[in-house]
């Protein structure tokens, strides 16, 4: 199987991610340095959700925002997380049983671009590294806004490029050449691995997401970035 950044075919992405589950959450915290716990903490920390207030993780993976959710935010009738890969949902149910919180999160297999929900239904919307992987990227951010309530925030976590010429030239022979390197060593799958900064490349920018976000429906989009540019953070509103 051959992925590449432009890959638009959501069996194809499916598969891979299928393929990388059991070592994924260990793939996550080494790659990163475990900086991806604080991007979930910054992202999570936006959603402000109310008491009783229930939440939606879609592209959920193996739940690390939904869990987040759950920690920042005790008081949270009900987190739910979707994602559209089954491997990814089951290893996410087994973490959110030994945390104790089946009560609290529930979670299901869903497409991001037909989510099987009410519109007008959750305070927050999130997707952490997960709107890169959508075919359908407009209609999915459409069905973000539409299950939202008025008042509501839509928070997008994801992956950029750094701009500085140091710095962003040592990111960019980590991210496309170490990157690939060991996470294929450790997953056995280095293309999944290529795929990862290849997507990242042919990803809008931020100030074009942004955009995105508004034509979906979102008011009051506002992105800022973090780790010197390697993620960026985008909040919208479903405007009252």
């Amino acid at each position: 199987m051959r992925v590449d950044g432009g890959t638009r075919d959501g069996d194809t992405i499916r598969r891979m991610f299928g393929g990388i589950a059991p070592r994924y959450d260990l793939l996550n915290r080494l790659l990163s340095l475990a900086r991806d716990c604080y991007w979930r903490r910054e992202a999570v920390a936006q959603a402000k959700l109310p008491p009783d207030g229930v939440a939606l993780d879609v592209c959920t993976g193996t739940a690390d925002m939904a869990l987040e959710l759950a920690r920042q935010f005790p008081s949270a009738k009900r987190i739910i997380g979707v994602d559209f890969c089954l491997p990814m949902i089951r290893i996410a149910s087994e973490k959110v049983a030994r945390k104790g919180l089946t009560g609290r999160i529930r979670l299901q297999a869903a497409s991001a671009e037909a989510l099987p929900f009410d519109a007008n239904t959750f305070h927050a919307v999130t997707i952490a590294f997960g709107i890169r992987n959508v075919v359908d990227r407009q209609r999915g951010l459409a069905e973000l806004w539409r299950v939202l309530r008025p008042g509501g925030v839509g928070i997008i976590l994801e992956f950029a490029t750094p701009k500085g010429p140091l710095f962003g030239w040592l990111y960019r022979v980590y991210f496309h050449v170490g990157l690939p390197w060991l996470g294929g060593l450790i997953s056995g799958d280095a293309q999944a691995y290529r795929y990862l900064p290849a997507s990242v490349s042919a990803f809008p920018s931020p100030q074009e997401l942004a955009r995105l976000m508004e034509e979906a429906g979102f008011r009051d989009v506002q992105f800022r970035t973090m780790t010197g540019g390697i993620v960026t953070l985008h909040v919208g509103k479903k405007l009252a």
